[in-house]
């Protein structure tokens, strides 16, 4: 079963909290309607696109978060809520779903939702209205959005680098590399990677700083072709004259499954990079690609308020 979105969420959670006839956590929430739902070990490990937090308990105290704006839900205490007179005057007429269309019905809820001074005309303030139809927490159509741009990214670079000289190929893997901490300077790395010329190795790079290891490298500029077992055995063969344990084979392709089949099986630790994953990590280390904007997600500081207690 899949994950269910906050909304279909937010009926059960109304009737857990009214059942229990006391206050509860977004954890006591998660473990009675993760059976209720069914969901596996799996599905409660699952996590954001972020990797910050659970998905489904993401889902879960946002739906708590939507009913507490519309009065059917108040807090108790950090991190506890219950259900209000109000929640029980509205399960006793038995709703078939309670979701961000029913909570219009509330004035609270209805102030929530728009967002003021967002825009201005003539000088005076005018309000929009959050999307809260969206099966998406917030967060998650944040992170989604966010990945979306990502991927469009990724597919912008990989493609520049397919059209790009070898030359210039060549400089993004040193600069990659040195970003990423291997090949000492970038001074030391330039002059390792597109100088072995033996067979199956375009280059060799320090491991760390110090030298203490090497890294032979194998870097592909390859439009559709495929990198198969024969390119990988070619390069294991290279690696084997040269008493090497570690290599790196980078690609603007990708690799067949008989090839990533072939390196988990062999002596020598060969990492793969495919064209995708150079793209991904060239946007992780900033690398050809520049910050345009930021945003800052902030959330209550309890500890600072609970001073004032």
């Amino acid at each position: 079963m899949a994950i269910p979105d906050y909304q279909t969420v937010m009926l059960p959670l109304l009737r857990f909290a009214s059942e229990r006839k006391a206050e509860i956590s977004t954890r006591d929430a998660v473990e009675t309607l993760s059976k209720q739902f069914k969901l596996s070990d799996d599905e409660l490990r699952e996590l954001l696109p972020s990797g910050t937090q659970p998905t489904f308990a993401n889902r879960v105290g946002w739906a708590a978060t939507y009913m507490k704006k519309a009065g059917l839900l108040e807090t108790t205490r950090r991190g506890f809520y219950r259900a209000t007179k109000r929640a029980e005057d509205i399960l006793a007429k038995n709703p078939k779903r309670i979701d961000a269309v029913f909570l219009r019905q509330f004035p609270e809820f209805m102030d929530f939702a728009k967002l003021k001074g967002t825009r201005k005309r003539n000088g005076e303030e005018e309000t929009e209205e959050q999307d809260t139809d969206n099966q998406k927490t917030p967060l998650e159509s944040i992170e989604s959005a966010y990945q979306r741009l990502r991927q469009e990214l990724a597919s912008d670079i990989l493609e520049r680098l397919k059209n790009s000289p070898p030359s210039f190929f060549e400089r993004v893997v040193v600069e990659l590399l040195v970003k990423m901490g291997y090949g000492g300077s970038r001074a030391d790395a330039g002059r390792a990677v597109g100088r072995s010329g033996d067979g199956g190795i375009d280059g060799i790079i320090k491991e760390d700083k110090l030298g203490l290891d090497a890294i032979y490298i194998q870097a592909k500029r390859w439009g559709d072709k495929v990198i198969g077992r024969p390119e990988l055995q070619q390069f294991t063969g290279a690696l084997e004259e040269q008493k090497a344990s570690k290599g790196v084979f980078i690609t603007t392709s990708r690799f067949t499954k008989e090839a990533c089949d072939y390196v988990k099986n062999i002596r020598s630790k060969i990492v793969l990079i495919d064209g995708e994953t150079l793209a991904q990590y060239m946007i992780d280390h900033e690398l050809g690609v520049s910050r345009q904007v930021s945003y800052d997600i902030k959330r209550i500081d309890s500890d600072y308020f609970d001073d004032a207690d």
